[in-house]
């Protein structure tokens, strides 16, 4: 396996509020974790730290029989970063409204798990072909999947930032898990949407396809999001599942 973090706080924004970083178990197989924060001063950055570092942390001392307990324990320690949230917005008033999405993916020796909730993303690259594999907890995103909204609409949409499920909004969460098996040259992206609502997913493709280096690849992907205008933070994990992996 190689993977690579990249982040940067973008043009516009005065802070960086996108956390990522990657972790091992104790049977050497990883997590990767990117959050995109929200809130007022300060509170979107804390969210998405904590949440991430928390989560690498009880990561790093596991050891799972299965991809099956990988996402019973994801789904346990998400809804359990969830409660913290709530919980520290309610007893510090400069904490209040803070939140963040997530999404992730963990390795198990049989399979792997990706957890979502919000509108950061995780891609796939399946026969030759970059595939979005999380739906965007969005308002865009919900009437884009109900039919009222084409493509196109949906991507120039004056109310896309508007989410309809994040964590440390509410008690109750809703987190999108899903189990995949290996396949050969499997490749991950994990990004936060200051890249997806910068860069078109068809140029985001040919970026991840190019000859050079995984490191160099995402830094590719951050400076045209930049170029583009960076009106965002933006964070990717490039993940190369299959590299280095036993035949």
């Amino acid at each position: 396996m190689k993977m690579v973090v990249k982040t940067d706080k973008g043009k516009k924004r005065e802070t960086n509020q996108d956390f990522a970083n990657t972790y091992k178990n104790q049977q050497d197989f990883t997590l990767a974790v990117l959050c995109d924060g929200m809130g007022g001063h300060r509170a979107g950055d804390i969210a998405s730290e904590m949440v991430v570092s928390h989560l690498g942390n009880h990561w790093e001392k596991s050891f799972f029989a299965s991809v099956n307990d990988v996402a019973e324990w994801l789904e346990e320690r998400i809804n359990r970063e969830n409660e913290r949230l709530v919980e520290k917005s309610q007893q510090y008033s400069d904490l209040k409204g803070m939140g963040t999405t997530l999404v992730a993916v963990a390795e198990a020796n049989d399979g792997f798990v990706i957890a979502n909730i919000g509108d950061s993303r995780a891609y796939r690259l399946i026969d030759g072909h970059l595939t979005q594999v999380t739906d965007d907890h969005s308002l865009v995103g919900e009437l884009l999947r109900s039919g009222e909204l084409t493509a196109e609409e949906a991507s120039n949409h004056p109310k896309k930032n508007i989410l309809t499920r994040s964590l440390g909004v509410s008690e109750q969460l809703g987190i999108d898990i899903d189990i995949y098996s290996y396949k050969e040259d499997e490749f991950i992206l994990l990004c936060s949407d200051g890249l997806t609502n910068m860069v078109a997913d068809k140029e985001i493709e040919k970026i991840i396809y190019a000859s050079e280096s995984l490191e160099t690849r995402a830094a590719m992907l951050v400076d045209l999001a930049n170029e583009r205008g960076g009106i965002d933070n933006i964070t990717v994990i490039m993940i190369d599942l299959y590299e280095g992996k036993e035949e």
